[in-house]
Order: C-alpha cells, then sequence, then structure tokens
C-alpha cells in the first residue's frame, strides 16, 4: 500500500503522518520541540532538537502504521518565518533558530522603518518591516556567524530539506521564501537590492523552488528507504488551505493556535495597504497563486494563561465558564508580544479595560475568549475593504476551532459562516496532497478538493455586535497608547 509520509514541523512539537492514495490518514507520531527565552523578547529553538523531534515524529508515525504501507514520497509543512543558519560542509548549525515571536530585531526594523524604507519593501514583498520577518533575523545570524565556512541560510524547510537529504539540497519552496522579506513577490526571485539593505549575501539563500515537485531524495534517514523523493514543501499555514481545497478566489481559512492566520487566496496580486500582508498561497508549474494574509501573534496563547490566573482545571473550564457571562464586560487585548495585523504595534501591551467592583470571573473569561473573535474580525475588515473578490468559503481549523462557543462568538462578529472540519492534521495533509501531485496520485486541484468536502457550516446569529465592538476598540485604543517611561529608561 502507497502512501505519502507528511512532515508537519511547528513550533510546539513536530508531526507525521501517513495518507493514503485516497486520501486516507494510516497513521500520525508526533514530538514536543523547546522553547526557550534567553532575554525578554527573545525566543529561539534548538535546530538539532527541531531534526530530532522530526526523527522521533516519523518512527513514532511509521511504528503505527499497516505493516504493508510502502512510503512512495516525503512532504513538508512548516512553521514560518523561523529562521536558522548551518555549515553547508559539516552539517552544523552555527546558530539558533530565530523564532517568528523572536523580537530580538525591534531596533533594526525600526532604524530601517525610519530611514524610510516601509514604503518600498512593502511593494516588492507585501510585506511590513517588522522582526516577525526574517530579513533582520538573517543578518543578525550572519553576523555572528563564523567566518571562512561554508554558510546556508534559511527557514525551517530548508533545514528540514537539507538534513533528510544527507546536506546534498539546498531548497526552499516559494510560500516559505514569500515570508521571508526578501524575495521580489512579482518576480519570484530573491532581491539582490532586498538583501542589501537588510545586510544578507545572496548566495547563502537557499534554491527556489515551487510547492510540488523535485526537493530531492532521503538520505540517512532512519526508517526510510533511502532515494525516497521529496516531492512537497509548504509553510503550515499556506498548506492548511491547500488542504481545504480553498482554491476558488476569496475562499479562506482561519488558523487558530499559539497565534492566528488568516488566509484568503487572490484573483492575482494585489499590493497591501498597511495592516495586512499578500503572499503566496503556494506555487504550482512555476505560477504563484496569491492571497492575503494578517498575522496575529497571540491568538488561543491567552487562554491557558487566563485558565491558571482563575484558578481553573483546564481551558475547557475557562471556555465553559466563559459561556455563562453576558457579552457586556470588560474588554481584553492579548498583546504580550505587541500586535500583529492589522496593527503592526511592536509597543503595544497587554491589558483589561473598563473592570469595576461588579465584574465577575466569568465576565473576564469570556473577555479572554471574545479577543480571540475580534482580533480575527479587525484582519477581516482590512480585507474586505482591498479585496475585489469578496469572502467565498471561510474554513476554520487549529484546536480552538472544535469548540462551537468559540466559533460562534467568530461567525456572529464575521457576521459571515464558518466551516468547521475535524482536520487537526490540515496543514500535513495540504502538504501531502501537494506531494501527490507530484506523484500523479491525484491529476488536478478538483481532485484535491474532492477529497475533504465534509463540513459543519456554523452561520452567525443575530447578536449585537456594536456594544462588544465599542468595547473592543476602547481597549485597543488603551493598549496602543505611547508608553510613558521613568528613570531613564
Amino acid at each position: 500500500m502507497r502512501a505519502i509520509l507528511s512532515i508537519d514541523q511547528g513550533t510546539t512539537n513536530s508531526k507525521a503522518i501517513l495518507v493514503s492514495e485516497t486520501g486516507e490518514l494510516l497513521a500520525r507520531g508526533s514530538s514536543p520541540v523547546g522553547i526557550t527565552y534567553p532575554q525578554p523578547g527573545w525566543v529561539e529553538q534548538d535546530p538539532n532538537r527541531i531534526w530530532a523531534s522530526v526523527r522521533e515524529a516519523i518512527s513514532a508515525c511509521l511504528g503505527a502504521a499497516p505493516s504493508t504501507t510502502d512510503v512512495a514520497a516525503i512532504s513538508i509543512s512548516n512553521q514560518r518565518e523561523s529562521v536558522t543558519i548551518w555549515d553547508g560542509e559539516t552539517a552544523q548549525p552555527l546558530g539558533p533558530v530565530l523564532s517568528w515571536q523572536c523580537r530580538r530585531t525591534a531596533q533594526d526594523c525600526a532604524e530601517l522603518i525610519e530611514k524610510g524604507h516601509s514604503e518600498r519593501v512593502m511593494a516588492l514583498t507585501g510585506l511590513p518591516i517588522d522582526p516577525m520577518f526574517p530579513g533582520a533575523k538573517m543578518r543578525w545570524l550572519l553576523e555572528r556567524a563564523p567566518k571562512g565556512r561554508k554558510l546556508r541560510l534559511g527557514t525551517i524547510d530548508s533545514w528540514l530539506i537539507h538534513c533528510l537529504t544527507g546536506g546534498k539540497v539546498h531548497a526552499c519552496d516559494a510560500s516559505n521564501a514569500a515570508r521571508s522579506q526578501v524575495l521580489d513577490l512579482n518576480r519570484q526571485v530573491w532581491s539582490e537590492e532586498l538583501c542589501d539593505l537588510f545586510g544578507i549575501d545572496i548566495n547563502t539563500l537557499p534554491d527556489l523552488r515551487d510547492s510540488s515537485g523535485d526537493f530531492g531524495v532521503s538520505l540517512g534517514v532512519p526508517g526510510i528507504k533511502d532515494g525516497t523523493p521529496i516531492l512537497a514543501a509548504i509553510g503550515d499555514s499556506h498548506a492548511a488551505l491547500f488542504g481545504h481545497g480553498a482554491f476558488k478566489p476569496g475562499d479562506g481559512k482561519v488558523t487558530f493556535g499559539t497565534g492566528s492566520s488568516v488566509m484568503t487566496t487572490l484573483p492575482h496580486f494585489i499590493a497591501p495597504e498597511r495592516g495586512i500582508t499578500t503572499t503566496v498561497a503556494w506555487r504550482l508549474g512555476g505560477k504563484p497563486t496569491f492571497a492575503f494574509e494578517g498575522n496575529i501573534l497571540v491568538s488561543a496563547a491567552s487562554l491557558p494563561w487566563m485558565t491558571e490566573i482563575l484558578g481553573l482545571p483546564d481551558v475547557a473550564a475557562l471556555v465553559e465558564l466563559a459561556t455563562k457571562a453576558e457579552a457586556n464586560g470588560p474588554g481584553f487585548v492579548p498583546a504580550f508580544v505587541g500586535l500583529g495585523a492589522p496593527y503592526w504595534d511592536t509597543n503595544a501591551r497587554a491589558l483589561f479595560s473598563q473592570i469595576n467592583f461588579s465584574t465577575t470571573r466569568a465576565q473576564m473569561a469570556r473577555a479572554v475568549t471574545d479577543s480571540i473573535a475580534f482580533q480575527v474580525h479587525d484582519v477581516f475588515a482590512a480585507m474586505r475593504a482591498q479585496s475585489p473578490s469578496g469572502f467565498g468559503r471561510l474554513f476554520v481549523d487549529g484546536g480552538p476551532s472544535q469548540n462551537r462557543f468559540l466559533m460562534q462568538c467568530v461567525a456572529d462578529m464575521l457576521e459571515h459562516p464558518v466551516i468547521q472540519r475535524d482536520a487537526p492534521e490540515a496543514s500535513a495533509l495540504g502538504a501531502a496532497y501537494l506531494a501527490g501531485l507530484a506523484l500523479g496520485v491525484w491529476s488536478d486541484l478538483d481532485s484535491v478538493a474532492a477529497l475533504n468536502s465534509n463540513g459543519n457550516t456554523i452561520a452567525p446569529s443575530a447578536s449585537e455586535n456594536s456594544q462588544r465592538l465599542s468595547v473592543w476598540r476602547d481597549a485597543i485604543a488603551r493598549s496602543t497608547l505611547p508608553v510613558t517611561r521613568s528613570n531613564g529608561e
């Protein structure tokens, strides 16, 4: 029985699944990945630990697979905007993985903005200058790497391709490249202008390839026969969009996790205004499909935090408590590491607003759960103002997407139906489908869309949103006020 082994390397864990030629999930495995915080605002990971967790996930997956399974191809989906550096000859990391959450380059980004580079960078890349994106982080790594080495820089897909091929291939796909801030989106090439701006040696960057195609063959991977083709690589949010079959302009998805990614496909490239970004959803046959995206830095991560604050046993208890509160309580902004789309305010701070002596625990819980929907609402408002195709089907995935109450809040705030799917492996499935296209298992996008056509549609209810939005906007305004510092800080 031929199957595709799909790796999903995320921020907190690595997963592997086996997908049959009929689209059936045959087995799964996972392994945790650690995160360290060496200084306030610094977030990093160990490249070797990431690779070890992938091997462990593969081993667990293969161990749970039917004995007759033959791995015909490998695919990769990965956390985006995280970047690392290694020696191309020894394969040894020369620095940590700087996470997408890492803010250590905030000052470098501020200086680029002050020098007037924002408009040009946005026009070329579709991305604002912000510490989330790899451009400034790549320079940070290069400045601290040993001299005289054959340096290789890359996002996590390129690091895994290097590891899977025994160092033979240095490549990445167009969707990951589109998040690097050194890709010219229109020309689909690494930009010498942007590399010069960020101080990056263009020769250290990986070969740029389609999301579905040749990424080399396996070499020395435990449990995988040498020569197994690697036929897909794609960023995890893009992979989820593909996995849902969101192929028509206006179709979109919201992935809920530590943060949230809101993405809708476009009929063609559109330079975004400030607030949202334009990205390559995927590239097939040399032709990119573009998408609007809004990245919310902290979304579901606020739920366990509030659970602990209120002394509740688990997140389910927090959500249950929130259902008991009327939607007229305080506002909450989860700006623990600043705000992403559509505000892009590094200096924003987390806060509750409009608290008084009558505020209840249930209202506090509701404010936190509502903040997930409010942030998605604000991103969609920015997209709606700029989208030529309107909105079509809207899929939701990630752990919180399975909670009916949370998703009803999202549908109500957007005044648009959302489609729940029981697809915890949406990103891995999307990557597997891309590999299946390259392998010839599925002939076209229509056959891929037919693999996963079921879902539970949640229609918006006739709720009153104006008062809730007023409280939210007041909280946002307070969160983004300039910080007054004292004692020379």
